[in-house]
C-alpha cells in the first residue's frame, strides 16, 4: 500500500491560559474547528480544564490523516482553514497558544 493510502492517528494539543474563561465561547471555538479536522476523516475533540488552576486549558484533538499528508505538516500550517482557526483562537486568547502534535509509539 502506498503512503498516500496509509492512515495514521495524531493527537494535537492546544495549550492556553484564559483568565475569566467563558465556557460557551470556548465550546463555540471548538465546534468551529470540527469541519476542518473532519476533512481528514475521523476526529475527536475534548476540552480539558486544569483542576488546580481553572485558567489553564488544553484542547485535545485526535485525528486520522493520510501518512503522506502528515509527512508534510507545512501543508497543514499553510492551509487557510487552519490559519483561520488558529487566528480565531489567538484573537480570543490574551497569551500564548502552545501547539504540540503527538503520535503513538
Amino acid at each position: 500500500m502506498s503512503d498516500e493510502h496509509v492512515k495514521v492517528w495524531r493527537t494535537l494539543h492546544l495549550k492556553f491560559t484564559l483568565p475569566g474563561a467563558d465556557s460557551e465561547q470556548l465550546s463555540s471555538a471548538m465546534r468551529s474547528a470540527a469541519p476542518f479536522f473532519q476533512m481528514f476523516g475521523n476526529a475527536h475533540f475534548r476540552l480539558l480544564q486544569n483542576a488546580d488552576d481553572p485558567t489553564k486549558f488544553i484542547q485535545v484533538i485526535e485525528y486520522e490523516t493520510h501518512e503522506a499528508f502528515e509527512l508534510n505538516r507545512q501543508s497543514l500550517a499553510s492551509d487557510m482553514r487552519f490559519q483561520t482557526y488558529i487566528a480565531a483562537w489567538r484573537a480570543m486568547l490574551p497569551g500564548a497558544l502552545e501547539i504540540d502534535v503527538y503520535q503513538e509509539v
